[in-house]
């Protein structure tokens, strides 16, 4: 199945064009991260998933052109790819996981085909000095590693991966010291917290980009630039290899527009073989 086949990318493309509420943006995003099920699902069992009334899935149906959601659902069956179900029925859930988050890297495939997005976002973030990087909670680990990585080459980079009262302060410090930009990883379930913070990064001026798990994320609305990647949805808890491939390609990006990026790399490399610290 090639990434323009993918069940995430096909229910993307749907919804593009359409105004929807933040109830229908909701059972929007359910619907991709539970992309290959939803044919398969009942109104009822979607506005479970969701977490809304069954009549809000039916008018979510009539807003994006069908008759109801019986006709959406009958739409989603007959795009569906031939054998998808088979394919994978006689995978146990720890493989099904792996294959959803093979399927999740495809579907970013297929929207990297257009690399200007993180292009552009790549040289707001290399402009930005000092480059607050935020995630909390689920996404912390997401945006320690883009920090790690990215300290190599940029020469101002301040995690913000603990909430509190201290993190607006710290966005006023940044701001205070250059700071144009800042950059968010988001991942289920958002934290309020997040929200918040990006809505009061905004307000002090920064352009917000972030890497969330859905366009219709509840970040989306308070981000000037915003890049999804599907988190995987099989396990106990989400995995998320997509969005972390992504921000790895937008630390390429960012590269890119960072003159001395290469400078610092082999200075970085000079000092790691001065004290030793890499067992080669």
């Amino acid at each position: 199945m090639s990434a323009t086949d993918s069940p995430a990318a096909r229910l993307q493309a749907l919804f593009e064009g359409h105004r929807l509420t933040p109830t229908q943006r909701r059972i929007a995003h359910s619907m991709v991260r539970r992309a290959a099920e939803v044919p398969f699902l009942s109104s009822v069992e979607l506005a479970e998933l969701a977490g809304v009334s069954q009549p809000s899935v039916t008018r979510f149906a009539v807003a994006l052109g069908f008759d109801g959601y019986p006709a959406l659902r009958r739409h989603l069956r007959e795009v569906a790819p031939a054998g998808t179900a088979a394919d994978t029925a006689s995978y146990n859930e720890y493989q099904q996981a792996v294959e959803a988050e093979i399927e999740n890297l495809r579907h970013l495939a297929q929207v990297l085909a257009d690399p200007a997005p993180v292009m552009r976002a790549g040289r707001l973030l290399a402009a930005s000095s000092p480059l607050p990087v935020l995630g909390l909670r689920a996404a912390a680990a997401q945006a320690h590693g883009f920090a790690y990585f990215a300290a190599k080459v940029h020469p101002d980079v301040r995690l913000l991966n603990e909430g509190g009262s201290m993190l607006h302060d710290r966005i006023d410090a940044a701001v205070t010291a250059g700071a144009s930009a800042l950059l968010c990883f988001a991942l289920p379930r958002h934290p309020r917290e997040a929200v918040e913070t990006l809505v009061y990064a905004k307000e002090a001026g920064l352009t917000v980009v972030t890497v969330a798990d859905s366009a219709f994320a509840p970040v989306a609305k308070v981000s000037d630039h915003l890049l999804p990647a599907a988190v995987g949805t099989g396990l106990a808890f989400d995995t998320a290899c997509a969005p972390m491939l992504l921000g790895r390609v937008l630390l390429e990006a960012m590269c890119d527009d960072l003159p001395q990026a290469q400078a610092r790399l082999e200075q970085f490399d000079a000092r790691a073989a001065a004290k030793g610290l890499f067992v080669e």
